[in-house]
């Protein structure tokens, strides 16, 4: 029974390709990470200087008692903007042989 159980694990492992899934996983974090490195520290720096103040990214909008904070949100959008052309232009470069049929 063991080893039906075993045999059966790796099967599901090979059929739904879990350790690629797991690899892809991580390779995006390790990937998150560099971009938004290159956004904060090269980016980012060129827009401050092109705002009046220069720090944009504490930019809060105060309506009353409550304090929307417009400066960090802008800066995750053009963070998130950046991740998603990056993941982009490498997945087109990846699948550029790999033409999926539109049914």
């Amino acid at each position: 029974m063991t080893l039906t159980l075993i045999s059966d694990f790796l099967e599901f492992l090979k059929e739904y390709k879990v350790v690629a899934l797991a690899v892809a996983f991580i390779m995006g974090v390790a990937s998150t990470s560099l971009v938004k490195s290159l956004v904060d520290n090269l980016i980012m720096p060129c827009v401050a200087v092109i705002t009046p103040s220069g720090d944009w990214k504490e930019a809060v909008f105060s309506v009353g008692p409550v304090n929307l904070g417009i400066g960090p949100f802008a800066a995750e959008c053009i963070n998130f903007i950046i991740i998603a052309l990056v993941v982009f232009m490498i997945a087109k470069y990846v699948m550029k042989e790999e033409k999926v049929e539109k049914k």
